[in-house]
């Protein structure tokens, strides 16, 4: 019981820290046994064994954990109920490999407004032998849809729940049945999350420096206030009017001309810009010098495109809100500019959890006035997330951040803006040793996708981190065509970028070594 509470940190209520510290009544060795488990707050609801090939899904709408797949190893699948307050309905599933377990516990995110179980990324982590978890927040639906917040609406410990207590009650209660069912506890343990995942992976870093031996935070959501403050204002400008307009069919030649203009900055011309704050692209050299035509932009589609490629600043007091889109994501631009309003998930922030009105109409956003409202109603929530990681550093832990530089629905640059205050906010101690890296991944998009080479493995190189304590200096991504690898390239360590040796093909990692910038 000591070793489980002191693995819980504060803020945290009397029934929360009752399903925390109470170890399994019985040390089970069967995996349908495990349905009698007796924990405080958790109720089992499901332990059966799934053969290999039984359990299947196709998996929609869900952006970065859309796919299909079918179990390829077999499991003891666990569902369980939480329920830390009157009004919470936490949904969690363990997975435990029935053979193979390599002796650590992976816990994996969610995506958008949660809802749902992230199955694909369970069953990754099952296949390279870890017990793994995943939790759908607290509520049932899609984590995509339009009007999938109302759940917090009315809600406040419903919207505790998604925005941290769900996962770390996940932890807690995963960790204790992994070691009800093999008779130890995990060596070690992990969380592996993007987007909403990543944010979800920093606030557990911040609230509950306990819970993890190592952290994997993809293109974090966060702040989150300020990232859909963001999509609401580049939608106003966007379609503020129709002159204002950019037609998507433009988008590809916005982006052949950002390539010609920044393509080559890094020594190499390979459809990629490998560090795009390097870029000084300006939208005026494809102004139409006459009528409106598909080879050009027009005077006002010039002003938009200018807006959608710098940061958002409070006019007021010049304070930046939010990144851009860097240089290189116009492709994706159609993801947060489908019209003829902004993101959906953004909208609902402020509709159902800023403004608790159902009603709250877009329009009448404004910039100043709103993000100042929002962060003080959303502050202890989704806007909690502070740099100061020194309790999660000092005993040890270690962060992997990540995030594609053409990353079409996070703007990359929040990911490095948050990287800079870590190192500044937090004071490790013991020796300094490194406890975060962040890896920007050229022409990614958002948590997977894009031109460039977006497969690498953060699970393995945190996996060594933990183990061996030397932080690493290279990851090797790469790039499929039909199935064909037909790139590879060295992801580095932040604010270093893959420089070409000179000699050797273009498309193997093998000729590019990791270089500060000068």
């Amino acid at each position: 019981m000591e070793r489980l509470r002191k693995l819980a940190t504060g803020g945290l209520t009397a029934v929360t820290i009752a399903a925390m510290t109470t170890r399994p009544a019985v040390s089970a060795s069967t995996c349908e046994s495990l349905s009698g488990l007796s924990m405080t707050g958790v109720s089992i609801t499901l332990a059966a064994t799934v053969a290999a090939g039984e359990f299947s899904r196709v998996i929609t709408g869900g952006g970065a954990a859309e796919q299909g797949f079918s179990n390829t190893v077999p499991f003891c699948r666990i569902a369980a109920t939480l329920r830390p307050t009157s009004d919470s309905d936490i949904k969690v599933e363990i997975w435990l490999p029935v053979a193979g377990w390599n002796g650590k516990f992976q816990a994996v995110g969610n995506g958008g407004w949660g809802g749902t179980l992230s199955y694909p990324a369970m069953n990754e982590a099952l296949n390279s032998g870890y017990a793994t978890s995943s939790t759908d927040t607290g509520h049932a639906g899609s984590p995509v849809a339009a009007g999938a917040a109302p759940f917090a609406f009315g809600h406040p410990e419903k919207l505790i729940d998604y925005a941290y207590r769900s996962e770390h009650l996940m932890a807690i209660t995963g960790k204790a049945i992994v070691e009800a069912y093999f008779g130890e506890a995990p060596k070690r343990s992990y969380f592996n999350g993007c987007s909403t995942g990543g944010r979800q992976a920093l606030m557990e870093a911040q609230r509950y420096p306990g819970d993890f031996d190592g952290i994997i935070a993809g293109a974090a959501a966060n702040p989150k206030t300020h990232l859909d403050a963001w999509r609401i204002s580049i939608a106003q400008a966007m379609f503020k009017d129709e002159a204002t307009v950019i037609p998507p069919a433009k988008f590809p030649m916005i982006h052949q001309a950002v390539l010609g203009a920044c393509d080559a900055i890094d020594g190499v011309k390979d459809g990629l810009i490998s560090d795009p704050t390097r870029c000084r692209f300006d939208p005026n050299t494809i102004k139409c010098d006459g009528a409106d035509a598909p080879s050009c932009l027009t005077a006002p589609q010039v002003a938009t495109a200018a807006i959608l490629m710098s940061p958002i600043h409070d006019r007021n007091t010049g304070a930046e809100v939010f990144p851009g889109f860097e240089a290189g994501t116009e492709l994706g631009w159609a993801e947060m500019l489908r019209g003829p309003a902004p993101l959906e998930m953004a909208v609902d922030q402020y509709k159902y959890i800023i403004f608790k009105d159902a009603n709250w109409d877009w329009r009448t956003f404004n910039l100043e006035r709103d993000v100042t409202f929002a962060d003080t109603a959303a502050a202890g929530t989704l806007s909690a997330i502070s740099p100061d990681l020194t309790a999660y550093a000092a005993r040890g832990g270690k962060l992997l951040m990540y995030h594609g530089w053409s990353d079409q629905a996070i703007a990359p640059r929040a990911s490095v803006n948050y990287y800079q205050s870590a190192l500044a906010a937090t004071r490790p101690g013991a020796g300094d040793a490194p406890w975060v890296r962040l890896f920007m991944v050229p022409g990614m998009g958002h948590c997977r996708g894009g031109e460039g080479p977006n497969t690498f493995d953060m699970v393995g190189a945190l996996d060594r981190w933990v183990e061996t304590g030397a932080a690493p200096e290279r990851i090797v991504a790469t790039h499929q065509t039909g199935g064909t690898i037909d790139r590879t390239r060295p992801l580095c360590p932040y604010p270093q970028t893959a420089r070409y040796s000179g000699t050797g093909s273009t498309d193997d990692a093998a000729s590019f070594v990791c270089r500060a910038p000068e």
